[in-house]
C-alpha cells in the first residue's frame, strides 16, 4: 500500500553532470572486460608494480605485531616496538593513498595485543598517525568475533572483538542504499550500524587468521563500485531519492497517513518536512541548527504540516527512499569493473570475494604459498 503522497522526489543522495535513471543492466551491457585477477610477489609498502589512481577499495588485514614470523626479512609485524610496526602500517598506507583513485577508501582490520601484560592500543596509534597523515577516518567499526577460540588467560577478560578502520581521503564512493538492503533487512529505513557480527574463519595453512569472507562482501557492498569510467575514473553512483511512503506495518506510520489525508497535505509539505528533520522541534532545537539554511517558504510549510500532524510528523523524516538510476560522467566511454586491492593477501580470501562480486583484484603478498591461483 503507497499513500498518495508517494510520488514526492528531488532529494537524490547523488549528484552528477548527467543523471542517468537506467537500470544497472544497462551498464552491464557498456562494461567491455571482465573482472579480472593479478597476483604479485611483494612488499605492501612498495607497490611497484601498480600505477597511480588504479584501485577502488583497499581491504587487508596486516600481520599482528609479534605474533608469528613469516621468515621475510624486514617483515611487518616483527619489529621490536609496537611504534615501529604503526609506523610501517602508516608507510604502507601512504602507498596505497597512491594508487587509490580520488573516491576510493581503505578498509583496515587492525588486532592489538598484549606485551608484557599491557594492552598496546595499536589501532588507536593507527588512526591517529592516520589523521596525521591526512586520511579522514569514517568510521570504526566493531568486529565481533561470534563462537571465537577459547583463552587461557585467567588475570582479564577474554578478547572477542577487532577494529576494522574506514579511511578515506575525498569524496569516497559510499553505497549505503545497497548496504541497508543487503544487511538491515529487519531494520527497514534504519541506518545500518557499525557493529558487526561475524564468526572468524579457522585457522589455515600458516596464516594466523585468515579473513572472513563477510568482512570482505560488506566492505565491498558499501564502498567498491561496480562500475568506473575507463576515461575519467569516475565510479557510477547510486542516485536515491527519499518518497513519501511509509512503512505500513507500523501502527504509527498508519495514523500519520492517516492523518496527512484528513488534513490534504501535499507532496510539498511531506518534502518540508523532510528538509527541515526535527530539528526545529521539541529539545532539538536547543541542540541543533541548520534549519535556517532552507528557505522561508520551506520553513513555512514545515511547521504548518508538523502543526497538523503533531509527533507523528517524525514518521515523515525517515520514510522510505528508493534506487532510480546511477549517475554518468559524461564521458561516454566504457565502464569496467571496481578494483579491490589486498596488500596482505595471504590465503587470497578478498580476490575470491571481489571476482564472485563481479570486481577487478589485485593481490599482493611476500609469501604466495598459500594463496589460491584461481577463484
Amino acid at each position: 500500500m503507497k499513500s498518495n503522497l508517494s510520488n514526492l522526489g528531488g532529494l537524490a543522495e547523488a549528484k552528477s553532470t548527467s543523471l542517468l535513471h537506467d537500470h544497472q543492466g544497462d551498464a552491464v551491457k557498456q562494461c567491455v572486460q571482465e573482472p579480472f585477477r593479478e597476483i604479485h610477489k611483494g612488499d605492501a609498502r612498495r607497490l611497484l608494480e601498480l600505477p597511480d589512481k588504479h584501485v577502488d577499495l583497499v581491504v587487508t588485514s596486516p600481520p599482528y605485531w609479534r605474533k608469528r614470523d613469516y621468515g621475510f626479512e624486514g617483515q611487518i609485524g616483527q619489529e621490536k616496538t609496537s611504534d615501529e610496526y604503526v609506523i610501517n602500517i602508516i608507510t604502507a598506507m601512504a602507498e596505497w593513498r597512491r594508487v587509490l583513485r580520488p573516491s576510493g577508501s581503505v578498509f583496515l582490520n587492525i588486532g592489538d595485543i598484549y606485551w608484557r601484560k599491557s594492552l598496546q592500543g595499536i589501532p588507536s596509534l593507527v588512526e591517529a598517525h592516520a589523521r596525521r597523515a591526512g586520511w579522514i577516518l569514517r568510521n570504526r567499526i566493531i568486529w565481533v568475533k561470534k563462537g571465537g577460540i577459547p583463552d587461557p588467560v585467567q588475570d582479564r577478560l577474554t578478547g572477542r572483538h577487532e577494529y576494522i578502520l574506514h579511511f578515506a581521503v575525498n569524496s569516497y564512493y559510499y553505497d549505503l542504499f545497497g548496504y541497508a538492503e543487503r544487511y538491515s533487512l529487519g531494520q527497514k529505513g534504519a541506518n545500518p550500524g557499525d557493529v558487526w557480527e561475524i564468526a572468524p574463519q579457522r585457522n589455515v595453512g600458516k596464516h594466523l587468521a585468515p579473513f572472513p569472507s563477510e568482512i570482505v562482501e560488506r566492505a565491498i557492498t558499501l564502498a567498491c563500485p561496480q562500475f568506473v569510467c575507463s576515461k575519467c575514473g569516475k565510479p557510477r553512483r547510486r542516485i536515491v531519492e527519499r518518497t513519501a511512503e511509509l512503512d505500513i506495518s507500523r501502527p504509527q506510520a498508519r495514523r500519520a497517513l492517516e492523518i496527512a489525508r484528513e488534513k490534504n497535505l501535499t507532496p510539498e509539505h511531506i518534502a518540508a518536512i523532510q528538509a527541515t528533520g526535527i530539528s526545529d522541534a521539541g529539545k532539538a532545537r536547543l541542540v541543533q541548527n541548520g534549519t535556517d539554511r532552507n528557505a522561508e517558504s520551506v520553513r513555512k510549510l514545515a511547521l504548518e504540516a508538523k502543526m497538523m500532524l503533531g509527533g507523528y510528523f517524525r514518521e515523515f523524516t525517515f520514510a522510505k527512499r528508493k534506487s532510480c538510476g546511477w549517475t554518468d560522467c559524461g564521458c561516454g566511454a566504457p565502464f569496467m569493473p571496481g578494483v579491490v586491492l589486498d596488500p596482505f593477501m595471504g590465503t587470497g580470501t578478498t580476490l575470491d570475494v571481489a571476482n564472485r562480486m563481479k570486481r577487478s583484484a589485485i593481490g599482493i603478498d611476500l609469501d604466495l604459498s598459500q594463496v589460491k591461483e584461481e577463484a
